[in-house]
């Protein structure tokens, strides 16, 4: 799949309207994820594709929060990104912001992983190690039924995004624990480089 925005032209569109390092690391993370996922599911020749959708899925999200997943397609296609990621990046927005449903895989991936991240994420701060290396499906499951916890993740999206998948809730934790494993080096990496 040829694209339209190489890796280092979507980072730096990422920064323009993102200065905020929670939202850096939330975008660095769902792109790691999204290329651990296409090679399970079977696209490993979309990897950078679909990674790519990870790291620009939330591009609107902090200058147009009232405007998420509708302000994307402008400053997408401002920067010549394709329709088709842009279609990808604004059905994660499905129910909430957003009327264009989650159709390809990639897109049932991201709409079920993105809040997922975000509560993965809130609970390994809260370890001692401050790390997903050595976090358990248990601990998540936890988390999950205790909704004062990570209250900005949804539930409801990550169990609509399960069954999207067709795919167990403790599977969905399982897999994108594992899939933040596979990053979280290279994610802290670039955010060292992101605040030097």
């Amino acid at each position: 799949m040829g694209e339209c925005i190489s890796r280092e032209e979507a980072f730096e569109l990422l920064k323009k309207y993102n200065k905020e390092p929670f939202h850096i690391q939330h975008a660095l993370t769902v792109e790691g994820v999204m290329r651990w996922y296409a090679q399970k599911l079977g696209y490993g020749s979309e990897a950078d594709h679909w990674a790519l959708v990870g790291l620009l899925h939330d591009i609107d999200f902090e200058l147009y929060p009232d405007e998420h997943c509708q302000k994307a397609p402008e400053l997408l296609s401002k920067a010549g990104v394709s329709e088709d990621i842009i279609r990808s990046v604004c059905s994660h927005g499905y129910g909430i912001c957003s009327d264009i449903k989650p159709e390809h895989d990639m897109e049932k991936v991201l709409f079920a992983v993105d809040e997922l991240t975000g509560l993965i994420g809130a609970a390994a701060i809260m370890r001692p190690s401050k790390s997903v290396m050595d976090m358990e499906t248990k601990s998540i499951k936890k988390k999950f039924k205790d909704k004062r916890f990570a209250a900005g993740c949804s539930r409801d999206v990550i169990e609509q995004g399960a069954k999207e998948l067709g795919t167990e809730l403790d599977s969905l934790f399982e897999d994108t624990i594992m899939a933040m494993r596979s990053c979280e080096e290279s994610v802290n990496k670039a955010l060292e480089e992101y605040h030097a």
